[in-house]
């Protein structure tokens, strides 16, 4: 159970989640990693990058400010980690398979979450952008891939996303070997 709760620490040094836009302007691809606690990409630029072709079809900028979750998350971890110890300290059966099932109910709202975020980014669009073509709408895919206009969206798990699981997997473990 101890092993559960500071995995979920690793989401500090790893990301979550990458999107990556391929296309001819960019042969090395352009790649948005989505922490816990912030965005990066391969370099300072991206972000900006992003922007600004995001700016020709209306879509709203993209600023770390802009997203909430960035700033309460966080606490989010730190919380579940410290009720993790608790519980490995109390050591009770119940209380490890608890924690799964909280743990699994945030994951999903959070993806849910990250979903509504893109259904927003990408559909709610500026009418006084300079390209404009009917009908289109931008949203990155939540996962896999999707042509979006001369651009190729690829959105996955980052290697954080394997620490969530093996906290999980560990949870699990500490419930399923816990005798009563």
């Amino acid at each position: 159970m101890l092993l559960a709760s500071v995995s979920l620490l690793m989401l500090f040094l790893f990301p979550i989640w990458r999107i990556t836009l391929e296309a001819p302007q960019f042969p090395e691809g352009l790649f948005l990693d989505i922490w816990i606690n912030k965005l990066t990409g391969q370099d300072d630029y991206v972000l900006q990058n992003v922007n600004i072709l995001n700016h020709y079809i209306g879509m709203q900028e993209i600023h770390e400010d802009s997203i909430p979750e960035l700033q309460y998350f966080p606490y989010v971890v730190v919380g579940m980690f410290l009720l993790g110890v608790v519980i490995t300290v109390v050591n009770k059966r119940w209380l490890f398979v608890g924690w799964l099932v909280l743990l699994m109910v945030l994951v999903g709202l959070g993806i849910y979450d990250f979903y509504l975020w893109e259904y927003e980014y990408g559909h709610n669009l500026n009418p006084q952008a300079p390209i404009k073509v009917p009908g289109m709408v931008y949203q990155p895919p939540l996962l896999g891939e999707k042509a979006l206009l001369n651009f190729n969206a690829l959105s996955y798990p980052a290697i954080g996303s394997l620490f969530l699981f093996l906290s999980m997997a560990f949870s699990f473990l500490a419930f399923y070997l816990k005798k009563e």
